[in-house]
């Protein structure tokens, strides 16, 4: 028997890269190292450990993604603009048979009208929006969560 999967596998689409200094009125001053820290800490805290990565190119993201298909609980994924246009991701996603969870620094439901629409929704079992950053927290609180009631069950 092979021991469950302990790796939250965190993804993060365009621009994240310039989290704290891109609108920094719109998606505060927190940089993504600032993120990665806090989602380590919460992962290690309740046994787990994370993968955090970061592209511009959706192809990337699709490899992660069946990547954390062979040694992944679950994956916490920021699209950013691929939320709204890639059926690609979603259909990656769709192949990932644990739990997934959608993440949105800003509440995308109060912004443009075609921020309203997100394909990763589709598949997502769970989507923090307008909470910030601590969204990744609550996102990884909630693997946890997650990871805790699988292994009770067996």
């Amino acid at each position: 028997m092979t021991a469950a999967p302990t790796i939250i596998t965190i993804l993060n689409g365009p621009n994240l890269n310039l989290l704290g200094k891109r609108q920094p009125e719109i998606y505060g001053r927190e940089t993504l190292a600032d993120v990665e820290a806090a989602c380590r800490d919460a992962a290690e805290a309740g046994g787990l450990s994370i993968r955090f990565l970061q592209s511009n190119a959706e192809h990337e993201i699709i490899d992660w993604i069946h990547e954390a298909r062979e040694d992944s609980f679950g994956i916490v994924i920021n699209p950013a603009a691929y939320s709204h246009t890639s059926v690609a991701i979603l259909d990656a996603l769709n192949t990932f048979e644990g739990p997934v969870v959608e993440v949105h620094i800003s509440n995308i439901h109060k912004r443009e009208a075609f921020r309203h629409h997100s394909y990763v929704s589709q598949r997502a079992d769970g989507v923090i929006a307008g909470c910030g950053t601590q969204g990744y927290v609550l996102a990884v609180s909630r693997m946890l969560t997650l990871f805790e009631a699988a292994s009770r069950a067996g």
